[in-house]
């Protein structure tokens, strides 16, 4: 209970809601211009329902057991999808957010029900949101709001499914290695705890493959 009331007050003192006319959202126009044509007038409905929320580092903005009511497009910054556990050094990490990549608790957003797991700003993270209610009146009136829920599943899916074949294909070593090739910029922003949990170690093991490469 109080580890919500903090994370709650944390986001009321660093979740900005900016208007979208003061800042325009041409980036996540870019982002999907390069995968679907979508029209001036689809595109003016779509901004319409967005607001931007500006999430402070560490800050927890969905906790297990609440509804998931976004979808999100990072404008900037990274995100952790975990596991909460009642002590801390057992969470698991399953995944991680970047720029221009859209994130939410989708399996929770889709059907309404209560999350299993945790969204957290491992950096401060400016977000891109639409809530569940907009998205279904973008989905009765345009076409982007199925490219929109596809994208999110397909992310999601990605997540899970990506990290799964490489716990059971890869050593542990492979994994980092692999991991680092495709993400250099995760040493610099991610936590080493949480990078040895997302590749099914001990943060002790982690730092054995460390010292050895």
């Amino acid at each position: 209970m109080r580890r919500g009331l903090q994370n709650h007050l944390q986001i009321l003192i660093f979740a900005v809601i900016l208007n979208l006319q003061k800042k325009p959202v041409n980036q996540i126009r870019s982002y999907l211009d390069q995968i679907a044509t979508i029209s001036n007038v689809d595109w003016d409905f779509f901004t319409s329902k967005l607001h931007r929320r500006v999430i402070s580092k560490k800050g927890v903005f969905l906790e297990a057991n609440q509804i998931e009511n976004y979808i999100s497009f990072i404008e900037s910054g990274v995100v952790r999808l975990y596991i909460p556990k009642e002590n801390p050094e057992k969470e698991i990490t399953f995944g991680f957010s970047f720029k221009d990549q859209f994130v939410s608790a989708y399996d929770s957003f889709l059907t309404q029900t209560p999350s299993a797991y945790e969204l957290q700003a491992l950096t401060e993270t400016t977000l891109l949101s639409i809530t569940y209610d907009d998205l279904q009146a973008v989905y009765k009136t345009t076409q982007i709001g199925n490219l929109i829920g596809r994208l999110t599943a397909e992310r999601l899916f990605l997540i899970k499914s990506r990290r799964e074949q490489h716990l059971l294909n890869l050593t542990a070593e492979e994994r980092y290695i692999k991991l680092f090739k495709e993400r250099p910029e995760l040493l610099k922003e991610v936590p080493l705890k949480y990078i040895s949990s997302y590749i099914g170690i001990t943060a002790q093991a982690l730092s054995r493959i460390r010292k050895r490469l």
